[in-house]
C-alpha cells in the first residue's frame, strides 16, 4: 500500500536550518528559525527555569497522569497572567484553562472544538498569518477565509482589515494576534483594538486570540490589552496561550486553551466539551513544562526573577530593531526599513522581496524566509554591519 504514498516538500523553515548548517561561510547569519537567541546566538535556559527545575527534581513524587485539562495549579497561575489578578472575568468564574502541548496544541483544540460544537462556522485569519494556522484549521475541516493585514507597501493595513471584518458572515470566528504579530511584527494600537471590538460586537463574531508572545512586545500587561478588552466586553472569547517563548521552554511544549463564556455555568459546559476534545487528541498533556511555569509563578522570588529575565530579552530585541535601522543610515536605507524599528516581537516583515532574500542567502549566507520575514533575535552587534551591508548590496 505504501508504494502509492507521494513524497511532499519539507517545512520551509526546517529546510533553512539544514541549509544554514551546511553553509561554510564564516559570516553566515540565521534569521529564519523562530526562537529567541542571546548575543552569542544561543537559546539559553532562563535562570528562573533552572531553579524551578531543581526544586521539581527535589520535590517531585509522581509521574502519574495529570488529566485532560492538565494540572489545576497550572490553570490557576496562567489565568491571572492572561487576564490580570483583579480581572472581573476571573471574579465571575467565566474563564477556564485547558493545559495543552504548546500553543500549537491549543490551536488544534480550538479548531476541533469549533468544528464539533459550532458546525458551519467559518474561520478567518490575517493575511499574512503564521503559516501553521492554515494547516491546523484546514486539517480540522474548517472553512478558511482571510482578511487584509499588511499592504503592498509593507505597512499595517488597518483600514483594509476593518473593512473586511465588517463583511465577515455573522457568527463566524476571527483569529486575532494579541501582540507581536507573526510573521509581520505589526501590532494594533489600543484605539485600534477598540475599533476591532466594536466590529466584533456588531457582527457577533467569535474571536480566537492567538497569544503566543506575551511579554515580548511592550510588557506582560501591556501585551494583554486586546485580550482583556475583548474578554471583559464580550460574552464569548477563545484564547490560545503559549509559554514556549516567554519562559524559553520551547522543547517542553507548554500552552493553554482558554475559553471565556457568558456565565460560569456556560463555561463549565464548554469546559466539559474541551476535555473530550483533548482526550481524543492526546489524552493528557505533558506535565513538566506546566510544572516549571507553576513553580515559578507560585514563588514571588522566582516570578520576580523570571519577569526580570523576560524584560532583558524584550529590551534586547527592541534595542536591536533600533540598532538595525541606525546601521542602515550610512547606506541611505534607514527610512525604507524604518518599519523594523516600529514593529514588535521576534519577527519582522522587512519588505525584502523573494529575489532579494535569495541573493542574501546565495551571496552572503544570510538565511530568512522568502517572504522577507526575519527573526530579529538573530541580529547581534557583531553581525549588524555585515547584515546591513549585504541588504544594501541587494537593494
Amino acid at each position: 500500500m505504501f508504494e502509492q504514498i507521494q513524497r511532499v516538500p519539507g517545512d520551509a523553515i526546517l529546510g533553512l536550518i539544514e541549509a544554514f548548517n551546511k553553509d561554510t561561510n564564516p559570516n553566515k547569519v540565521d534569521l529564519g528559525v523562530g526562537v529567541y537567541r542571546d548575543a552569542k546566538g544561543n537559546t539559553p535556559v532562563m535562570r528562573a527555569v533552572k531553579e524551578a527545575e531543581a526544586l521539581l527534581l527535589k520535590n517531585e513524587t509522581t509521574k502519574t497522569y495529570i488529566g485532560s485539562h492538565g494540572d489545576p495549579r497550572y490553570g490557576k497561575v496562567i489565568l491571572p497572567l492572561i487576564f490580570g489578578a483583579d480581572s472581573p472575568v476571573l471574579g465571575a468564574g467565566r474563564a477556564s484553562a485547558t493545559q495543552s502541548p504548546g500553543g500549537t496544541g491549543a490551536l488544534r483544540l480550538a479548531a476541533d472544538f469549533i468544528k464539533s460544537q459550532l458546525p458551519g462556522k467559518g474561520i478567518w485569519v490575517s493575511d499574512p498569518t503564521w503559516p501553521n494556522h492554515l494547516g491546523i484549521f484546514e486539517a480540522a475541516g474548517l472553512k478558511l477565509g482571510k482578511y487584509p493585514y499588511v499592504d503592498a507597501e509593507n505597512r499595517l493595513d488597518f483600514a483594509g482589515m476593518l473593512a473586511a471584518l465588517k463583511e465577515i458572515p455573522v457568527g463566524d470566528v476571527v483569529v486575532l494576534h494579541a501582540c507581536c504579530h507573526n510573521p509581520s511584527g505589526f501590532d494594533l494600537s489600543q484605539d485600534q483594538w477598540r475599533e476591532v471590538l466594536a466590529v466584533v460586537q456588531e457582527r457577533e463574531l467569535l474571536p480566537l486570540v492567538d497569544f503566543a508572545y506575551q511579554g515580548f512586545g511592550e510588557g506582560l500587561d501591556e501585551d494583554a490589552f486586546g485580550v482583556r478588552l475583548l474578554a471583559e466586553n464580550l460574552d464569548e472569547v477563545l484564547i490560545t496561550s503559549s509559554c514556549s517563548k516567554n519562559f524559553g521552554i520551547y522543547s517542553e511544549r507548554t500552552g493553554a486553551m482558554i475559553a471565556v463564556a457568558k456565565t460560569n455555568e456556560q463555561m463549565e459546559n464548554v469546559r466539559s466539551q474541551m476535555a473530550i476534545v483533548a482526550r481524543e487528541n492526546y489524552s493528557n498533556p505533558p506535565s513538566h513544562g506546566g510544572a516549571i511555569v507553576t513553580e515559578i509563578l507560585e514563588s514571588a522570588e522566582l516570578a520576580a526573577q523570571w519577569r526580570s529575565e523576560l524584560t532583558e530579552m524584550r529590551d534586547r530585541i527592541n534595542g536591536l530593531r533600533q540598532d538595525f535601522v541606525a546601521a542602515l543610515e550610512p547606506h541611505g536605507l534607514a527610512e525604507k526599513y524604518a518599519c523594523v524599528g516600529e514593529q514588535r516581537g521576534m519577527f519582522s516583515y522587512t519588505g525584502l522581496a523573494p529575489e532579494q532574500v535569495d541573493r542574501l542567502r546565495d551571496e552572503f549566507g544570510i538565511y530568512m524566509v522568502r517572504s522577507g520575514r526575519a527573526n530579529v533575535a538573530g541580529f547581534s552587534t557583531e553581525n549588524l554591519e555585515y547584515l546591513t551591508k549585504a541588504i544594501a548590496a541587494v537593494n
